[in-house]
């Protein structure tokens, strides 16, 4: 099979469009991309410009490894289906919550649920200590006495999201009450007092409302005789193929992704607490469960320094991703190496093993043709130094190799 270069397959426009919005720095933005702070984001922008490129309204696009769920909502709002596949129960709680599609209802309720905001949180009033959570060990390195205004004020709100009835609605709320502990929590320096939290709270549930409605009125715009749908599925890629719900859209005109990056540690089901403690509270916070250890969001344990548990659990997932894609089906991934050099030969090699076939002329001159980027201030690169080779990141295509 001859690969054709990206110019040739969609216009030199669109290649051009495509290379900008891959080295485009700009911060994550716009509809309901910032409901929740998850590690390693896709840009919104270089992922609009593959979708664009690559699929009409109504095509289907997958995530395999959908994390926050940026892929779902910039497909929908393009007028695309979309499908996200994720181990962890908090990414697929996340995803729900970005891509939903309000009713007025939903909205009404939402709205009643802010007005009642600045008398949920009562210090004087009795808490609503979430035993079940707490006993399963969700709420480790919060039980101190240094956090218990802020965890009371958190369980507070969970008990009034719990009065919402309406079920978008009630997503809506807890996903701004685990934005909110998220700016409380994680990763600070110094913790807010309970009236900042209040007032954060307040912002956050008014910019969560002003984004569900502003990715209403996108899609509603498009005019289409039927609404796009998002699903979001909680489980382990390698697999998934032999979903119902997954089978019934395959093949998808786009298959787009950023896998687990091989020797990079990236904190997806923790936060950091009090210097570098690690707390499970957002799933606690999410109404979720960790049903996996941190070597199964990163697919290898980072302490094997050859990585093989990385690359068998790397080729079972993409043997899974190449069942799920048809001959027409384009794989694009954005994907970053803490040696290069090294993993990358091994990486393109479980792809050829998978039956996937590279595609790498972006008519970039220098380097070896593929399309590289810069990535802007990451913390979860926080234990490297900015310009180690885990901060680049690479576009990588492939199609099925044909037989």
């Amino acid at each position: 099979m001859n690969a054709l270069s990206p110019a040739q397959m969609y216009g030199p426009n669109d290649a051009a469009t495509i290379v900008r919005a891959a080295q485009d720095g700009s911060r994550v933005a716009g509809l309901t991309h910032n409901f929740y702070r998850y590690p390693a984001r896709f840009s919104p922008i270089f992922v609009r410009s593959v979708i664009e490129a690559y699929t009409k309204p109504g095509d289907w696009v997958i995530d395999p490894f959908s994390g926050g769920g940026t892929t779902l909502v910039e497909a929908v709002a393009l007028g695309r289906n979309a499908l996200g596949i994720d181990i962890s129960s908090l990414a697929s709680f996340v995803s729900e919550a970005k891509t939903l599609q309000l009713s007025d209802a939903d909205f009404s309720a939402f709205g009643r649920w802010r007005m009642r905001l600045p008398d949920a949180i009562n210090m004087h009033a009795p808490g609503w200590r979430f035993d079940s959570y707490a006993d399963a060990g969700y709420y480790r390195n919060l039980e101190g006495v240094e956090f218990w205004r802020l965890r009371k004020a958190i369980e507070q709100c969970i008990a009034s999201v719990e009065r919402v009835r309406c079920n978008g609605a009630h997503i809506l709320a807890r996903c701004v009450v685990l934005k909110t502990a998220q700016w409380a929590l994680d990763s600070r320096k110094t913790r807010p007092s309970v009236a900042q939290f209040k007032a954060e709270l307040i912002k956050q549930a008014k910019v969560m409302f002003e984004g569900a409605l502003e990715l209403r009125e996108t899609i509603q715009s498009l005019n289409l005789p039927m609404a796009p749908r998002a699903i979001s599925i909680n489980r382990t890629t390698a697999g998934a193929e032999t979903e119902a719900s997954v089978q019934d859209v395959c093949p998808p005109k786009l298959i787009l992704t950023s896998p687990p990056y091989p020797g990079i540690h990236v904190l997806y089901h923790r936060w950091q607490v009090d210097g570098r403690k690690e707390a499970p509270a957002p799933f606690w916070i999410a109404g979720k469960l960790d049903g996996a250890g941190l070597s199964h969001y990163t697919m290898g344990d980072r302490k094997n320094p050859g990585l093989n548990s990385y690359f068998k659990n790397l080729e079972a997932s993409f043997r899974s991703i190449a069942r799920m894609a048809g001959p027409k089906t384009m794989i694009v991934q954005m994907v970053a190496f803490s040696e290069a050099d090294r993993q990358l030969p091994r990486y393109l090699q479980v792809m050829q093993e998978c039956g996937l076939e590279e595609e790498v002329n972006w008519g970039i001159d220098d380097g070896d043709g593929r399309l590289w980027r810069d990535v802007p201030n990451r913390k979860w690169h926080a234990h490297q130094k900015s310009h180690a080779p885990g901060a680049r990141e690479v576009v990588l295509l492939h199609r099925k190799a044909s037989a």
